[in-house]
């Protein structure tokens, strides 16, 4: 017998990690994962996008337009950010973040200023914003690798119904 060939590869795994991080979150339009990962592959932090310690997210917008104090954007914490807060100290230097929507340029400075040497994302559908032009800018010019994953499986299901396991 020989071992399985459609096990997952670790840029899928982490992706997935990520991906399944974004479940957590509460947004109602916007769910994202974050998962970041050291040079021997072993998850330092995870993170999704929501609101901080201590503010009830009942209480607070989840709104995306009117006045800009009543909409999410002031509040939310994104998932790169609550990842790399997550892991609460630990050396992220030259580690790898996985993540479903590419980094805003906020994410972005606290990318660079943690140590992390490359961006593993699946979407970049905000391409043309000046928010993810700017991360472009501030990555390239802090030596951090940009990948765009290439996944060899569309979907991966995951079955919580313990008859089978």
């Amino acid at each position: 017998m020989s071992k399985r060939k459609d096990y997952l590869n670790w840029d899928e795994y982490f992706m997935g990690i990520a991906l399944l991080s974004s479940y957590r979150s509460k947004d109602p339009n916007t769910q994202v994962g974050a998962c970041i990962v050291n040079d021997k592959n072993r998850i330092m932090s995870v993170g999704y996008n929501g609101f901080p310690y201590g503010c009830d997210d009942d209480e607070f917008p989840w709104e995306r337009s009117g006045d800009a104090y009543d909409t999410k954007y002031p509040y939310v914490c994104h998932a790169e950010l609550n990842a790399i807060l997550n892991n609460r100290g630990a050396n992220l230097e030259g580690a790898k973040i996985y993540v479903a929507l590419f980094p805003c340029n906020e994410c972005a400075k606290a990318i660079i200023q943690s140590g992390i040497k490359e961006v593993v994302y699946l979407s970049d559908k905000y391409a043309d914003t000046m928010a993810t032009r700017a991360s472009k800018r501030m990555f390239n010019a802090a030596g951090v690798k940009l990948t765009k994953i290439e996944c060899g499986k569309k979907s991966l299901v995951i079955d919580l119904d313990e008859n089978k396991v």
